[in-house]
This record gives C-alpha cells, sequence and structure tokens, in this order.
C-alpha cells in the first residue's frame, strides 16, 4: 500500500510540474527578453538588473538573462541593446505644447542661449542688442504685417516701454512676448490695431497704465488672452502651430521622452488644441511619445460651468472625447510668473526690477484656493497647483492642510516652486505635497534675482535637496519652452546646482545623482498620477524605456545631457533615433 501512495504521489508532482512548465511555456510565447550593459529599474536605490522581458506591452520579467530565459523558456532573446543601459522612460510632467508650437514658430529673441526644434538660438544679452535684433527683425518684414516676437526678459533686456517700441516703428505694429509667456509689450500702432483703451484695465488687473492714465504698453496674466485674440491671425496661425507642434515633438524624441503632460488644457479654448493635437501629435505610434492633458480650472469653469466637476469626470473616464487621454486632476494657479516678476512674495516684496514695491500678484486669493479646489477634490480628483513666490506656498500649503482634514488623500502636487522657506519645506514634508519645479530657475535666475529678492529669500530658489529630505516627492519639468523639453538635462542641473554664469547656487540643496534620476522617472509620474503605470522597470508597468549610451549614475551630473540617447521602447516597441 505504500509503494501505491509513493507511486500516486510522484505522479502527481509530475503532472504538477508538467502543468507549471506548460503554463510557463504559454507564458512566455510572444514575449522578448532585452539583455543590455545595465538596467536602473528605479525600484529602490542599488536596484539593478541586466535583462527586462516585456510581451504584449507590458513588463513580465526583471533580473539576468539566464533567469529570464529559464523562466520563460519560449521567449525571443533581442540583443539590440547589449552595451546600452535601460532606464524607465524619461516624463516631462509639465510642458505647453500649444504654447511651444506657437512660440518656436515666432521669431526669437531670447534672453540667453534657447535650445529650439532647428538647434541651439544664440543668446541675446544685453538691451542695445534686443532691441537692435527687434528692429532688424521688424525692418525684414513686408509693410503693414505685425512682428510678433519672443523671447524678452526684463531682468537680462532691461526694462521696456512703449515709447521704446515706437522709436523702432511708428506704422508696424510691434508685439513683444515676455519669456514667461505671461507678459506682453506692445507699441502705440499695436495698440491702436487691438483696439485697447485704458478701459481694458476695468476688466483685467493685468493691463498697466502711466500716471495720465493711458496704456503704458505692457498687458500680462489673465489680460495676456486679450492680445492673443487680438493678434490671433499671427500667434494662432494654422501653418505655424503645426511647423512648430512637429518640431517640438522632434524635440522631445531626441531627448528620450516617453511621456510628457499638457498641464493647462483649454487655456486655448478646448476645440482649438484639440485640432492641434490630432492633426499634429495624432497618438503615441505617431509621434512616437505619450502625451497626457490636465485640464486648466478656469478653462473649467468657462466652458462648462456648473457642470465643470462632471464635465472634468467625463474627460478623464473618456465619456466626454478629448484629443489625448486627460488625467484625473486639475490644474490650479496661486499666484503669478517667477521670470516676468508677478510671483507673489511676502513683505516687503520685489526690491528692484520691473515690479520693484511690489508683492506680485495672486491668481487664487488665499481664501479663494480652497473653495475652488473643494468640489474636485470631493470628487476624488488630484490637484496640480502653480505656486511660486513664499507668499503664495504660505496660501498653498495652508489650503492643503484645510483640505487634507477631511483626510483624503488625494494627490497635490505643487508646480514650480519658486521659492520654499525651511518652514515650508518642512510643512510640504508633512502633508506629503509632491513638488515638481521648474528645472531652469536655478541655473537661469539665481544669480540675476538676488537683488531683486533680496536676502534670505534670494536663497529659497527651489530648494530640493530639502525637500526630498522633508519627504516631499520632487519631481523637475521643462515647463516647455520656457526651457527645454530635456529630462536629463534638467535633472543633471540639480546634481551640480550650476548657474549660467559659471557659480554655484546653495549647493547644499543639490539632489544626488540618484535622486536626480528619480526626479524624472518615478517621482515625475507621482507628480501626475500615473506611478502605478510607468516611472519604474517593474513587474506589470507599462513597458516604456529610455536607451542610453551611458549609465547616468555612474556619469558626472555637468555630463548628463551629453549622455547618447539611442532612442526609445514604447509599450514594447523599439523606436531608434533614426526611424
Amino acid at each position: 500500500m505504500r509503494h501505491i501512495i509513493t507511486g500516486l504521489a510522484m505522479l502527481l508532482a509530475v503532472a504538477c510540474s508538467r502543468g507549471e512548465a506548460e503554463k510557463q511555456e504559454h507564458h512566455s510565447e510572444g514575449a522578448v527578453i532585452y539583455p543590455a550593459a545595465s538596467i536602473v529599474t528605479m525600484a529602490g536605490e542599488g536596484a539593478m538588473a541586466t535583462a527586462v522581458a516585456v510581451k504584449n506591452g507590458r513588463i513580465v520579467g526583471v533580473g539576468s538573462e539566464a533567469d529570464l530565459a529559464k523562466d520563460l523558456p519560449k521567449a525571443e532573446v533581442d540583443r539590440t541593446f547589449e552595451g546600452l543601459t535601460l532606464v524607465p522612460g524619461l516624463i516631462d510632467p509639465h510642458v505647453h505644447v500649444m504654447l511651444g508650437a506657437l512660440q518656436y514658430a515666432l521669431p526669437l529673441t531670447p534672453p540667453w542661449p534657447m535650445a529650439t526644434p532647428d538647434g541651439m538660438r544664440m543668446g541675446i544679452g544685453t538691451r542695445e542688442g534686443f532691441l537692435s535684433e527687434v528692429a532688424a527683425i521688424s525692418a525684414s518684414m513686408p509693410p503693414g504685417q505685425p512682428a510678433v516676437i519672443y523671447g524678452y526678459h526684463n531682468l537680462v533686456h532691461g526694462d521696456l516701454t512703449r515709447a521704446d517700441l515706437d522709436a523702432i516703428s511708428a506704422e508696424r505694429p510691434i508685439v513683444i512676448w515676455h519669456y514667461s509667456s505671461h507678459d506682453f509689450y506692445l507699441n502705440s500702432a499695436a495698440i491702436k490695431r487691438a483696439g485697447f483703451t485704458p478701459a481694458l484695465a476695468e476688466k483685467f488687473h493685468g493691463v498697466d497704465l502711466d500716471a495720465e492714465g493711458e496704456l503704458t504698453g505692457r498687458i500680462y496674466e489673465d489680460a495676456a488672452f486679450a492680445v492673443v485674440q487680438a493678434y490671433a491671425d499671427v500667434i494662432l496661425a494654422p501653418e505655424n502651430a503645426s511647423a512648430g507642434f512637429h518640431g517640438f515633438s522632434r524635440m522631445l524624441r531626441h531627448a528620450g521622452v516617453t511621456t510628457t503632460v499638457e498641464m493647462g488644457y483649454g487655456l486655448f479654448g478646448y476645440e482649438l488644441e484639440d485640432a492641434n493635437i490630432r492633426n499634429n501629435w495624432v497618438d503615441p505610434q505617431t509621434s512616437g511619445y505619450n502625451l497626457y492633458l490636465v485640464p486648466e480650472f478656469r478653462a473649467l469653469a468657462r466652458t462648462y460651468g456648473e457642470g465643470r466637476v462632471q464635465a472634468m469626470l467625463d474627460l478623464a473616464t473618456g465619456a466626454r472625447g478629448a484629443a489625448a487621454p486627460v488625467l484625473p486632476r486639475v490644474k490650479f494657479f496661486t499666484d503669478g510668473a517667477f521670470y516676468s516678476q508677478t510671483m507673489r512674495l511676502s513683505p516687503p516684496g520685489y526690491l528692484s526690477g520691473q515690479s520693484k514695491g511690489t508683492e506680485g500678484l495672486w491668481v487664487l486669493k488665499p481664501e479663494q484656493i480652497v473653495p475652488a479646489i473643494q468640489p474636485y477634490w470631493d470628487a476624488g480628483l488630484g490637484v496640480n497647483i502653480h505656486s511660486n513666490g513664499d507668499a503664495a506656498q504660505g496660501a498653498t500649503l495652508a489650503a492643503l492642510s484645510k483640505l487634507r482634514e477631511g483626510g483624503a488623500g488625494n494627490s497635490f502636487t505643487i508646480e514650480h516652486g519658486g521659492l520654499f522657506s525651511p518652514e515650508q519645506v518642512a510643512e510640504a514634508g508633512r502633508l506629503k505635497a509632491n513638488v515638481s519645479a521648474a528645472s531652469h530657475y536655478v541655473y537661469y535666475m539665481a544669480e540675476p534675482y538676488a537683488d531683486p529678492l533680496g536676502q534670505p529669500r534670494a536663497q529659497w530658489i527651489t530648494p530640493l535637496g530639502a525637500l526630498k529630505k522633508a519627504g516631499a516627492g520632487v519631481a523637475v519639468h521643462s515647463d516647455a519652452p520656457l526651457a527645454p523639453p530635456e529630462p536629463l538635462r534638467a535633472a543633471g542641473v540639480h546634481i551640480t546646482q550650476a548657474t549660467k554664469e559659471g557659480g554655484v547656487y546653495e549647493a547644499n540643496m543639490a539632489l544626488t545623482p540618484y535622486q536626480a534620476l528619480e526626479s524624472v522617472t518615478l517621482d515625475a509620474a507621482r507628480a501626475v498620477g500615473l506611478d502605478k503605470e510607468i516611472g519604474s522597470i517593474e513587474l506589470g508597468k507599462r513597458a516604456d524605456f529610455t536607451i542610453l549610451g551611458a549609465n547616468p549614475l555612474t556619469v558626472a551630473g555637468e555630463n548628463w545631457t551629453g549622455i547618447p540617447v539611442w532612442g526609445v521602447v514604447l509599450a514594447g516597441e523599439k523606436r531608434p533615433l533614426d526611424d
């Protein structure tokens, strides 16, 4: 009897083994194993692998080639990436595809070297050089054609007045678009063509009037949309938008970006933006990267009124159509722009520059933030909120504290994060806020902003090291077109804390190489609520990888921008750059 039982047990074991083998073989059919010199999984510091297996666009194995081949006996082995490094697909979690498409197509006068779809454009570092270039651009245009020019920066080019532009041309409308994208400067002919009068100041806060009550020519923040509408024939020209969009897409692909997020969907109108995306992005397979949309709160209110929350939910579920996937998140604004000195500061405000003697602007006043967010928060939606100045951070964090009182764990991401006091850093960590920082503030503006901010605020520009230590998730983004959509460049700057003048800004606020890579992979995914889907190379996640010529963790931060990009794997499909 004992022999019979033993024999039955052996048969059962053989049957189970055969069944497991058949299951493994079935599981491995159609799988592909990619060996590589190294794979930085971002599943934890020090977590590395030398092979990854994918099937149906998903990751089905991570480890060594030998182990994966044993687990997936029928998998194909593709040796394309032997000698290369795989990292999770690089993410730029905050760009403006419509804005970038428009601005890249305009004549440019950048204050510093600017990456464009056509290569690097030399910067213009003086007031005289800027005015001379504007005059040359104006003179080159056909008579009567408005000159809309992008790239002026007041802290580099000096103050700009209506009289300055009138001296260049009294007949041709000249419209100068500030590098921040938040401000316009018009000459008299441009004001006349637009039909603007001092009455515009009764409708919008961002309209400058002189001592006599006349327009100075500076129109900014919410009022800036009046300029876009008045010059839509130039700024929104379809042929310009199409050319700019394709150039923008080329920049993303060459930087190894697999995912990017339009952080302000609807600002130019849903119909216009959807048409632009459908015609020019089309889908991930066509453009070579994933594009997601986050609707802006004022655009939702303008379009859907009292039904805005349900409309937002319908957009996120796909019940209401959009040209690309809409994330279940809403974009809000606390204050104005870092670059154009409209971010909201604590007293005494700005000490120099075009906003001297003011404290900047609120978009949502402190008492308005929670009421604006609450309906979306109660619906379970995430929040991404533009908040730059230290006064804005105080108001934003106070609002988050109030929202958290109910116990809701909604994702909350502070966008740009221009300034944080030490106390605000600690509060951001306590409240489990994410910070998606503008990658370029330290490099471009740490030194020029020293005088306008004064001490100690000039030491508080995007203190990423301290935020990370406090427990906040820390991502970096380009805010393209304000900086090139190049995640490795963006992350590398925060390892070195380099400034464009050659200095080092607050070296104690640097990120480690691992933290820097995390800021453009897993933390970038967290900032937009996609960390369960992308951001690390782990089982079940989407098979999106960026393929590099070197492991960033072994390369000095100042050299990250020079790491060769082979291309990407997008949902399991190889996409080399020469495609």
